[in-house]
């Protein structure tokens, strides 16, 4: 008696891991990435540069687009805005703006798992390259590398459904009688 061992057979030994029945299983993809916007600004260079003694407040915005390319039902173009300002009282010591892109394809997945894909996995997977991107300009600029900490998205998209709500509440109210 001999027994196969085949590690790449899948969870239902049909080599591609899908339950058995009729349902494939869902597939996330990245096709592309891409920087479609990148800014850097020094106002005060070469002076800031030199005379530094203290690290700067540093704000850092963070905002997350998805929309379906062409009208697809399967491909999205996902984008991902950092917005990082640096500065002592009113002075800017640099302004740095980042949207980075991606189009990633959605297969077999359930209606309601999309949109929490495409604002939480996707700019998670996108968020490596920008931040690198970020802490590249930055460095590039004369100042340390900004190395944004890791975000959220999970939390992000939890508050953007929230203000959705109650958004909608407020134009929509429910009227008791």
């Amino acid at each position: 008696m001999s027994q196969v061992n085949d590690q790449n057979a899948g969870l239902n030994g049909n080599g591609n891991g899908a339950a058995s029945g009729n349902e494939a299983a869902p597939q996330l993809n990245i096709l592309t990435q891409y920087v479609r916007d990148l800014s850097f600004e020094n106002p005060q260079a070469p002076a800031v540069l030199r005379n530094r003694t203290n690290a700067p407040g540093i704000n850092i915005g963070v905002n997350v687009t998805a929309n379906a390319v062409d009208g697809s039902q399967t491909d999205f173009d996902v984008r991902l805005k950092l917005d990082a300002k640096a500065g002592e009282g009113d002075q800017t010591m640099f302004h740095a703006e980042l949207e980075y892109g991606g189009v990633f394809r959605l297969q077999n997945f359930k209606e309601e798992h999309r949109v929490p894909i495409l604002f939480i996995e996707c700019p998670r997977l996108l968020f490596p390259f920008a931040r690198q991107i970020i802490a590249d300009v930055t460095r590039n600029g004369g100042f340390p590398p900004l190395m944004i900490d890791p975000i959220d998205f999970a939390q992000l998209f939890q508050q953007r459904v929230a203000e959705e709500r109650a958004r909608q509440q407020v134009q929509n109210p429910t009227q008791v009688s």
